[in-house]
């Protein structure tokens, strides 16, 4: 008698129900971003009515170098923002392609979690660390 487990298939991508989960995810995920991006660039861009134009003169050369590093600051941010909007974007492609949740380096299927928490993953953990590792010793 054969006492070996009969494995199953591999999965080699996610169903049609388990990508709608994923893309209501992406979507509120993607809500939330744009919401935050518009709402950086509005104080970027001086339209949330924050600055310090109506102060004394002496407050105002003092605040100057403090606002432009907080302006330095929100840049940075707004383009962190941008390329998180865009990765989200990326990832709803890749649910209408059905090739969501694949590894670009495995091709093994991304864990849920991992999906959960970082919905525009495209590497497994050991896909990620394997590359890390490659980058450190170059």
């Amino acid at each position: 008698m054969d006492t070996k487990l009969k494995e199953e298939p591999r999965k080699t991508r996610y169903s049609d129900e388990e990508l709608a989960e994923f893309k209501e995810i992406i979507l509120a995920k993607l809500e939330v971003a744009r919401n935050e991006y518009n709402r950086m660039m509005s104080v970027l861009t001086g339209k949330a009515g924050n600055d310090v134009a109506d102060t004394s003169p002496t407050f105002k050369v003092l605040e100057e170098g403090s606002v432009t590093q907080e302006k330095e600051e929100l840049t940075t941010m707004c383009a962190r923002q941008q390329r998180f909007i865009r990765d989200l974007q990326q990832a709803l492609v890749r649910i209408e392609n059905k090739t969501y949740g694949i590894c670009r380096v495995t091709g093994k299927l991304i864990p849920k979690e991992r999906l959960r928490a970082v919905p525009h993953a495209t590497l497994t953990i050991e896909a990620k660390e394997m590359l890390r590792k490659k980058n450190q010793n170059n």
